[in-house]
């Protein structure tokens, strides 16, 4: 709102049309990203950095494979929570640096978890489970059978799980791009729009 007097003493109460267009703006970018429902798949990207952190815990019990020693599920599950976590805080408080957080999260999210695609891929190939060769004696398999192939199922399921995160990460990355693009000039909205005058005449003194 602004207000001026003029020479005659009138004052003018004008709106502030810049502002009341920042204003729907906003409610017009909250409703359209609260549409590709953020919070939930910010849930799910928590989720699945949990359960990728709790599932690789029985992999130190094993070999010390690549994906043990580059600490793959670590550092991957907790760029999972971290991108979940600023796509939830999108979904309450919704500003253009919020969106371009949550975007460059979910784009690191996404490059990291191809990267911890490519590492289990080739630790899978370079440690396969090893044959179950029973001994006559007592007719069960070796221990390196058992932790071989207990090693391979756990990766196999993290392997699963970074997946299904990298598809996340994308539909996310894709939703936010494409609202971007709807608002690009949210971030400087510095026309000067007219202001439409409301004059008030103030009363005659005797």
């Amino acid at each position: 709102m602004a207000v001026s007097v003029s020479r005659d003493l009138t004052v003018l109460v004008s709106e502030d049309v810049n502002a009341i267009k920042l204003s729907d703006r906003q409610q017009a970018l909250r409703a359209a990203i609260r549409r590709g429902e953020p919070k939930s798949l910010g849930v799910s990207q928590i989720m699945l950095g949990l359960m990728v952190m709790s599932y690789s815990i029985p992999l130190h019990c094993t070999h010390m494979t690549e994906v043990v020693s580059f600490g793959v599920p670590w550092w991957t599950g907790l760029t999972f929570i971290t991108a979940g976590a600023v796509a939830i805080v999108l979904d309450k408080h919704c500003t253009m640096k919020i969106l371009w957080g949550c975007l460059i999260a979910s784009g690191a999210s996404m490059l990291l978890s191809v990267v911890a695609v490519i590492i289990y891929s080739v630790d899978m190939d370079r440690n396969p489970a090893l044959l179950c060769d029973k001994t006559p004696e007592n007719g069960y398999c070796s221990d390196e059978h058992y932790i071989t192939a207990l090693s391979r199922g756990l990766k196999s399921v993290l392997l699963l799980f970074t997946v299904a995160q990298s598809v996340i990460s994308a539909v996310v990355c894709f939703l936010l791009l494409r609202q971007r693009r709807g608002f690009e000039q949210y971030a400087c909205l510095n026309q000067d729009a007219p202001s439409t005058p409301t004059s008030v005449t103030p009363p005659h003194l005797n």
